[in-house]
């Protein structure tokens, strides 16, 4: 028996139904998924030695390498191409691939494994695309999402099998699933469609985009300075609080804490180089001391620059 709650609900719902003198037949409208991961296999994000190679091979699953920094060489049995910073390269299921790193820097690479029989996969046999700044934001989603999620080390290029942590995160497994699903799919959209003229509503994004890219460059070139926040406003003609908005929202934080990051990045790359010492090193940044650089590079990444060169020399004896 329905008690009062229900009855006047259903009450009011058959008065509304006849005054519209018909009764409501919804009907379900399915969902067409174009392209579904059924399985993540392994993802790493490798901050490699200079020089390293990996000489190949196949497996039963896709795989998506994007280059984040340096530079390397893909080769799929006869089939060479060089990869520069922002390229991804695909390949698929029994493919033969290996690398090895091109030129005096290590390379910075992110790669997701993955299984799926999704017919659109095809579109990416064989092609080399370009991530634009939405493909960068699903990419490094992915890479947070799986540190939270998985105990295992990410930057092991050998890793056979992601370990699950006895914390993980409400969500954390679904959202790298969907963070990948839907890179594929912007990706197929972006290179599939014609070229449209942006609408005039993007605007404001566009310019916060080109001031991001902007001031990043030059901090890029300045790398070795000891810059101030008013060093970077003068020279980019730009106001403290417009450019402060614009980093935290894409970086979550400012200015100077993004070109401290920057200068720590780079330090890791020096110390995989193996061509200059801590001191050489933290005089070539900018820093002001020896101490204040190895400070620094704790906050930022958890390690000391000793125990980091440890840990990359993992990568180079294997």
């Amino acid at each position: 028996m329905q008690n009062g709650a229900e009855a006047l609900f259903f009450q009011i719902l058959f008065s509304m139904e006849e005054r519209n003198g018909r009764l409501m037949n919804y009907s379900y409208t399915p969902i067409k998924l174009e392209i579904v991961l059924d399985y993540i296999v392994t993802i790493h994000y490798f901050e490699y030695t200079r020089g390293f190679e990996f000489p190949g091979e196949a497996h039963d699953f896709w795989e998506l390498l994007y280059v984040d920094k340096g530079e390397v060489e893909i080769f799929t049995g006869d089939r060479r191409c060089t990869l520069t910073k922002g390229d991804i390269i695909f390949h698929k299921p029994m493919e033969f691939h290996g690398l090895r790193c091109l030129g005096g820097n290590a390379p910075n690479l992110l790669v997701a494994a993955f299984v799926t029989g999704s017919p659109a996969m095809s579109f990416f046999q064989g092609r080399l695309l370009r991530a634009g700044d939405p493909e960068r934001d699903l990419l490094a989603r992915v890479i947070r999402e799986a540190r939270s999620a998985y105990s295992s080390a990410l930057n092991d290029p050998y890793l056979e099998k992601l370990i699950l942590r006895e914390d993980v995160p409400f969500g954390a497994e679904q959202l790298i699933k969907i963070s990948l699903e839907q890179l594929l799919i912007q990706l197929i959209r972006r290179d599939s469609a014609p070229v449209k003229v942006r609408a005039t509503s993007s605007i404001r994004e566009t310019a916060d985009s080109a001031l991001f890219r902007r001031v990043t460059a030059y901090l890029e070139a300045h790398i070795r300075e000891q810059l101030t926040l008013d060093d970077v406003c003068r020279e980019n003609i730009i106001g403290r609080s417009s450019l402060q908005k614009t980093f935290r929202s894409r970086t979550g934080g400012g200015v100077m804490e993004y070109f401290s990051r920057m200068k720590i990045e780079t330090a890791k790359q020096y110390i995989r180089d193996g061509q200059r010492n801590f001191t050489e090193i933290a005089h070539d940044l900018g820093f002001s001391t020896i101490h204040y650089f190895s400070r620094r590079f704790k906050v930022v990444t958890g390690m000391t620059p000793t125990e980091y060169a440890s840990s990359v020399k993992i990568l180079e004896e294997r």
